[in-house]
């Protein structure tokens, strides 16, 4: 007896639909059609679904959806010192599957109210001091925001002392308590504040992104789509109780407008030799590139990996990069052709990951003391890590996926970066890890058993070796 379920990722470009048998476990089928999220988000749904093989049992199916549509869940995160807090509400932020659009340390100026009011946030997570420390500077940024003339949500979730003068700074606002993100130096909560953030995106946000127009047809809206990624990637390292995961694993998943990276491991220092610097990082870390986007950002790539490195990679000149660069730009929807088109977009693609895994992942120094030096690591040391997992469609459809993948290993050039050495490559080649992440919060088992049938591997690859 079959037992589909229907799962659907309500994307900023695509309404992407899986349907699968939850009880064998198997994928049914999947699907694709433009998100019309700025009329009716219904119709790409429908249209999404009618592509669907025709199955017994999916129109009384059971559905589950994520969404990034609408721009995804915008976040502003405000913190004390950029190192600490500020860095603690990032994680908390990119943690709950939000697109962090900006965060801002120290105290608040008019100049920086004005740009939270232009930037119409979903959600502000306030942070600021520890337990105990500093509160003139988080309430210095509460009374500033309570004056801010766009209206949003805000969470506060900084030093406790100050929590209740905060609130009622905020009274005329819409603010909510929270644990502090970083109640110690050597301390992080995260967990309460993302999931105060996923309900406020539930309870909201999906209402005023027009997106509670599906909810005839849908049991549930449940999360951002990068925390059903998020979600899945977690499942397929660690497991259930009835099946082993992977192991630590690091995820790439590039798009037309952002480069997100994953990694599910403790990424602590090595040996008795090397000292960790600043705050410890979630096990489960995620952080997003939107200035990497193979599409969209294409600008940004150019700006970050230099025009020589694009130029080498893809040999083309430079007039080449120019003439394509403004074609995509003029139609970023539209597959391109023709030999150097795919040139310029395997060396989009590998410049984007390679700087997006670079900013992700640690990096060692030396510090010397009168002891003589000392090695300091900052961030997680992923350099054991053996699994790589690439999702996104210009790795989907990449001619040369393994070599896309080096470029998420460290280089010769770079022996303090903390990326791994080798790994063996999962392709995500029916686009399922977020599907995967919404199942996986009923049936974990069916969830895992289907991530290790469909995430094919395409190779081992290791880091080359330099003079």
């Amino acid at each position: 007896m079959s037992t589909p379920m229907i799962l659907i990722d309500f994307g900023s470009t695509w309404t992407k639909v899986c349907a699968v048998d939850r009880l064998k476990p198997a994928l049914l089928g999947t699907s694709a059609a433009p998100t019309t999220a700025s009329s009716d988000v219904m119709a790409g749904l429908r249209a999404a679904q009618d592509l669907l093989p025709p199955l017994p049992g999916l129109a009384d199916a059971p559905r589950r959806a994520c969404s990034s549509a609408a721009g995804g869940l915008k976040m502003i995160a405000i913190g004390l010192v950029p190192e600490l807090t500020a860095a603690a509400a990032r994680m908390a932020a990119l943690g709950a599957g939000a697109k962090l659009v900006k965060t801002f340390s120290y105290q608040l100026t008019l100049a920086d109210i004005r740009e939270i009011a232009a930037l119409r946030p979903d959600i502000v997570l306030l942070t600021g001091g520890t337990d105990g420390g500093n509160t003139a500077c988080i309430e210095h940024n509460a009374r500033c925001l309570a004056g801010c003339q766009t209206r949003f949500p805000v969470l506060v979730a900084g030093n406790r002392n100050a929590l209740d003068s905060c609130l009622r700074l905020l009274a005329g606002c819409e603010a909510y308590p929270c644990p502090n993100v970083m109640p110690r130096l050597d301390q992080l909560d995260t967990t309460p504040a993302q999931e105060k953030i996923r309900s406020l995106f539930l309870e909201r946000i999906i209402r005023g992104k027009g997106l509670s127009q599906a909810s005839s047809l849908l049991d549930s809206i449940l999360m951002p789509t990068p925390a059903a990624v998020l979600a899945a990637l977690v499942l397929l390292a660690d497991g259930t109780g009835n099946q082993a995961g992977l192991g630590d694993l690091v995820a790439v998943d590039l798009g037309s407008a952002t480069c997100d990276v994953y990694s599910i491991a403790s990424g602590e220092p090595k040996g008795s030799q090397v000292m960790l610097k600043g705050l410890p990082e979630p096990c489960a870390k995620r952080t997003v590139e939107g200035d990497l986007g193979v599409r969209h950002n294409i600008d940004g790539i150019l700006e970050t990996a230099g025009l020589d490195a694009v130029t080498a990679r893809s040999g083309l000149d430079a007039g080449q990069i120019k003439r394509l660069s403004a074609e995509l730009a003029r139609s970023p929807g539209k597959l391109t052709a023709g030999q150097d088109a795919a040139r310029f977009e395997y060396a989009l693609a590998a410049s984007a990951i390679e700087h997006a895994t670079l900013r992700h992942a640690g990096r060692l120094e030396t510090v010397y003391t009168p002891q003589g030096p000392v090695m300091l690591q900052t961030g997680k040391d992923l350099t054991g890590v053996q699994t790589l997992v690439l999702s996104g469609g210009p790795l989907i459809h990449a001619a040369d996926t393994l070599g896309l993948a080096r470029f998420a290993l460290c280089a010769p050039s770079q022996p303090l970066v903390l990326k791994p050495r080798k790994v063996r490559v999962l392709l995500d080649r029916s686009a399922i890890l977020p599907a995967m992440g919404l199942l996986a919060g009923t049936d974990p088992d069916a969830a895992l058993t289907l991530l290790k049938k469909e995430l094919i591997s395409v190779g081992t690859v290791q880091q080359e070796t330099g003079a």
